[in-house]
């Protein structure tokens, strides 16, 4: 059997809804390594004397160093186990009971069909109930969100990294996450990375996950909008533009996402509330970006 380990990274985590997330996907990977971002509760303590899970462990670090490398700190362990695929999560996921199977199935099926795969993703839904399509493809200038039937397995361009199979071997020659963009952009840099290399990657309709997209939504223009903090707006842009600036992105997609950046840069600074700190981070975020500042913001905002 092909050996899968699962990392997920928390930082200040709903215990109860860690819990469930742990008790569903112990149950159908080798081993669950919790990446803990030095959250004020002790996950480790927690997981070692109430939930008890024999193949869960926990990694907690002294500071909260990011997405990327605590992702990267949970690839390292999963490879020194002798894993062959690591299954990306986050804390507030809810995996259906069957999702790794799934993935699992339909990477081997693409492999088998010839496809250099690097990463099969969960086709997921939003645990408040919007109904977002959860794959995204360029096509010409515009990125599409596509739907996925329960039978269908589509190309694409760009994972979340929760719910996201990664083949091991594809890792090896493409590397691992980009520490220094710290949060956001960096799955969308991975993916894009990799198809870079000449791999390939698909979402999985039969895979199913329940998934938070945002603190909430807002309904603007027509359009259902997740809303974050501020902080994470500064990020956002700050990243994407460091993405833009990278020499190895097709045309299409800097001229692509130069449109989004900007339309979201409008639409928070002007239309969604908090109005001014968004948009006094987003504009920190795109000094930042210009000047090519990444890692963690340690400045006072």
């Amino acid at each position: 059997m092909d050996k899968v380990i699962a990392v997920v990274v928390t930082y200040q985590p709903n215990v109860e809804q860690l819990l469930r997330l742990l008790n569903v996907i112990s149950m159908q990977t080798e081993e669950v390594l919790v990446v803990d971002n030095n959250s004020t509760t002790n996950v480790g303590h927690w997981l070692t004397h109430t939930v008890g899970l024999s193949n869960v462990y926990c990694l907690s670090l002294s500071d909260n160093v990011g997405v990327a490398k605590a992702q990267n700190k949970g690839i390292a362990w999963a490879r020194e186990q002798g894993a062959e695929y690591v299954l990306l999560l986050d804390q507030d996921s809810e995996p259906a009971f069957d999702m790794v199977g799934e993935l699992l199935a339909a990477m081997k099926q693409k492999q088998n069909e010839g496809y250099n795969t690097a990463a099969v993703g969960a086709n997921y839904a939003d645990i408040k109930g919007q109904q977002v399509p959860p794959f995204v493809k360029l096509t010409g200038f515009r990125l599409h969100r596509i739907k996925c039937n329960a039978n269908e397995i589509v190309a694409v361009d760009h994972l979340i990294a929760s719910g996201c199979l990664i083949s091991m071997a594809a890792l090896a020659k493409i590397g691992v996450m980009e520490e220094q963009l710290f949060i956001d952009y960096v799955d969308t840099e991975w993916c894009l990375r990799a198809i870079h290399s000449g791999y390939c990657i698909f979402g999985v309709g039969s895979a199913q996950m329940r998934h938070s997209l945002g603190d909430s939504f807002v309904h603007l223009f027509g359009r259902t909008i997740p809303v974050h903090s501020p902080l994470r707006y500064y990020y956002l842009v700050r990243n994407g533009l460091w993405l833009l600036r990278q020499p190895w992105i097709s045309n299409s997609w800097r001229l692509m996402d130069i449109k989004r950046l900007f339309l979201i840069y409008m639409a928070y600074s002007l239309f969604i509330d908090p109005r001014y700190k968004n948009w006094k981070m987003m504009t920190l975020g795109i000094w930042h970006g210009l000047r090519g500042k990444t890692g963690k913001l340690t400045i006072d905002v």
